[in-house]
């Protein structure tokens, strides 16, 4: 996962021992961290890792956003590509969320992190800073993604604040506009986080088991606005990966992005999620993955058409030990690449095309077409067989065996 700088400061090439590298979002969270960490005499640089989740209006009030906070310099890369490759991709491949639900939207992380030390190296620092809180696991992402990449100073303002105060958003909103710093008020309520993977909202409401308000929203549209025809989308996989959208080929960045657009105004994606964090608390948010949703139910579909009965059993496994690992901030640990061993072998026969279609809410796989399918010529199932009758009894009492001596023995 390499980003690309896309707008470099030039005059922030100068070397400097008071430098800090900060993972920049313009959310409430890494706002606070830019006053707070120069009053404490560092020379805030700060970097915003454009994962395609925001339009162009959202990515230059983020680069207006950190002019105005009295930043040293900031820079923003097109992460698109790289978070296709380095998670997209496999992550599809496995088709399991965390705990069977969550679609791990925030692995942006770790691209953040890759543009958060290469900015560093150009600085020639070795201080990074982010604007996680102790109490998530994006810390835990962070934190372990950097030590896996070198040996940084790793500053954390919101983590020392929770030292001292204990409503944190609260004294963040506080200290920013005591400075003459606005705060949006969607940013007083919910922490947001968009990219190309989707949108997660947590905070408000939420954190307190309540229904989400109407402001918890991001993407995906309510019931009422659903349009009233029926969406349909042709993908095209070739070993695992989606090349294609109704018959155009394109990056998969682009894919992925496309299908956001096609599939959030149908309320594709949205759901509630409360899982076991990494540190073990329980986090409640809402999500929407309208794009990702549906690649992951084409691929599934496209699957379960060509891969052996064995490999649908077992891959699975994989999977969740897959998911786990980002899950939890291993990115890095060579168990990863392990797991992506299998996956990618498991997919050298799943090419083909799948049809889906919507009205609203759910998506479904319709029509799936591939040269691997495993069609038995002459057998149709619960309709026809090239097989005896003969067979299948025999079939039937040697496959049951086990179970039938038991009863056998044990009857009454």
């Amino acid at each position: 996962m390499s980003p690309q700088p896309t707008s470099p400061n030039p005059q922030s090439r100068i070397p400097n021992p008071g430098s800090i590298v900060l993972a920049f979002s313009g959310g409430l969270d890494t706002s606070f961290c830019v006053p707070y960490l120069k009053e404490r005499g560092w020379a805030v640089h700060t970097v915003f890792a454009d994962t395609g989740g925001v339009d162009a209006e959202e990515r230059a009030y983020i680069e207006a956003r950190a002019k105005e906070l009295g930043v040293a310099s900031h820079q923003t890369v097109d992460g698109g590509p790289a978070i296709w490759n380095g998670f997209v991709k496999p992550f599809v491949w496995a088709g399991e969320g965390y705990q069977g639900q969550y679609p791990l939207l925030v692995s942006d992380r770790y691209l953040i992190v890759d543009a958060a030390i290469a900015r560093a190296k150009e600085l020639g620092t070795r201080a990074i800073a982010h604007g996680c809180t102790g109490m998530g696991n994006d810390q835990v992402r962070f934190d372990l993604a950097v030590k896996a990449l070198g040996d940084y100073q790793i500053v954390a303002p919101i983590r020392e604040i929770q030292k001292e105060h204990t409503q944190t958003r609260a004294y963040e909103q506080a200290y920013l506009e005591e400075r003459g710093f606005e705060v949006k008020a969607k940013q007083k309520s919910y922490t947001i986080n968009e990219n190309l993977l989707g949108v997660t909202l947590s905070g408000g409401e939420i954190d307190h088991w309540k229904a989400p308000g109407e402001g918890a929203r991001g993407w995906c549209r309510p019931r009422a606005e659903w349009p009233s025809e029926k969406l349909t989308v042709t993908l095209g996989f070739e070993q695992g990966e989606a090349v294609s959208l109704n018959g155009e080929k394109l990056p998969g960045a682009a894919i992925l992005a496309k299908l956001n657009a096609l599939f959030a105004p149908y309320g594709v994606g949205r759901g509630m999620y409360t899982g076991d964090t990494t540190i073990g608390l329980k986090g409640r948010i809402v999500y929407e993955a309208p794009g990702l949703v549906s690649l992951l139910a084409a691929h599934r579909a496209l699957e379960e058409a060509v891969l052996t009965k064995q490999q649908n059993r077992f891959k699975p496994e994989v999977a969740r030990k897959w998911v786990e690992v980002v899950y939890e901030g291993f990115f890095h640990d060579p168990i990863k690449t392990d797991l992506e061993a299998f996956l990618a072998s498991s997919q050298a026969c799943v090419n083909g095309e799948v049809v889906l279609e919507t009205t609203g809410a759910q998506v479904t796989a319709v029509e799936v077409r591939s040269p691997h399918i495993l069609n038995a010529k002459g057998a149709t199932y619960a309709q026809s067989a090239d097989w005896g009758v003969e067979e299948a009894e025999g079939f039937i009492k040697l496959f049951g065996m086990s179970s039938t001596l038991w009863a056998e023995v044990n009857r009454e």
